[in-house]
């Protein structure tokens, strides 16, 4: 019995929810979870299971897309590699398109999207930085390992930014697959496959601030009750010298700053009224 071919519609290929759907002779429909979707072809060359993108499908429609597998099934019968004939054909080849060169252009896409203009800064710095290594290599070419290569040196020392790192190397290889520009798993995602080859990460990574001794809280709240001199600090000046005597307040009376022992230096905020645990005069500083 034949088998069926040409089994997807156009509709099909517009209301499909996330899965792989099969239009016969190897070609078939990805639809990803974020609902991006994309065509494949899938070969078997010299023994080995091959896939090839043929794009995303908001370029290449059905048509194109069948079109495409049937051009890849007459060079498999005529004993040619369609992966590698597409490089070969006679044509220029395509420019490859790599990591950096897509990520520079994605960022400001993406950017559109962002709450706070700045973030789009820290993309582009934390992948020019961390992820240098990734920026010459083809979109296709990135591994695990080249993950783990950009994870490792800073995954417990940087443990906050390189979780940063990770999930915006995620979110831009998982933007190439969407246009078709690679196939396969990401090899930044965590769950399911990062999370088995790196430790996990503490979930308080900076730690506490040392607690007050309960049985001293009645004298600091009786400290922070008695009157209190003005320094006479303006807003933005640096009282160095004064140690872990000098508590600046917000209006409300919130701690807004505490200097610690160890670097005795505040900066006094506009609006705040600072209290020398010494003194004995209070009061607003000048605005």
């Amino acid at each position: 019995m034949a088998r069926a071919v040409n089994k997807l519609t156009a509709r099909t290929v517009q209301t499909a929810g996330p899965g792989r759907f099969g239009d016969g002779d190897g070609l078939y429909l990805i639809v990803d979870p974020s609902g991006a979707r994309r065509w494949i072809f899938l070969l078997r060359f010299d023994g080995k299971q091959r896939e090839m993108g043929l794009g995303g499908a908001h370029v290449v429609t059905l048509a194109d897309g069948r079109r495409k597998r049937d051009e890849a099934r007459r060079l498999l019968a005529d004993g040619i590699n369609p992966i590698d004939a597409r490089q070969g054909n006679g044509a220029p080849a395509a420019p490859i398109m790599t990591f950096g060169a897509f990520a520079d252009q994605l960022v400001p896409e993406l950017a559109k999207g962002f709450r706070n203009t700045k973030h789009a800064a820290q993309w582009t710095s934390t992948l020019n930085t961390y992820a240098a290594s990734l920026r010459s290599k083809p979109l296709d070419a990135i591994t695990t390992d080249d993950m783990l290569a950009v994870l490792q040196p800073i995954w417990t020392t940087k443990a906050e930014t390189a979780a940063r790192v990770r999930g915006r190397i995620e979110k831009v290889l998982d933007a190439a697959k969407a246009k078709g520009l690679r196939t396969g798993e990401n090899p930044a995602r965590w769950r399911g496959h990062l999370d088995q080859l790196l430790s996990k990460r503490r979930k308080l990574t900076r730690g506490h601030h040392t607690a007050l001794a309960y049985e001293t809280v009645p004298a600091f709240v009786a400290d922070l009750r008695c009157p209190a001199r003005v320094l006479g600090l303006g807003p933005g000046t640096v009282a160095p010298g004064a140690g872990a005597d000098l508590i600046a307040f917000a209006a409300g009376g919130v701690p807004q700053v505490i200097v610690e022992r160890q670097e005795p230096v505040l900066v006094v905020a506009r609006g705040a009224v600072a209290i020398d645990r010494r003194g004995a005069a209070a009061g607003d500083l000048p605005p």
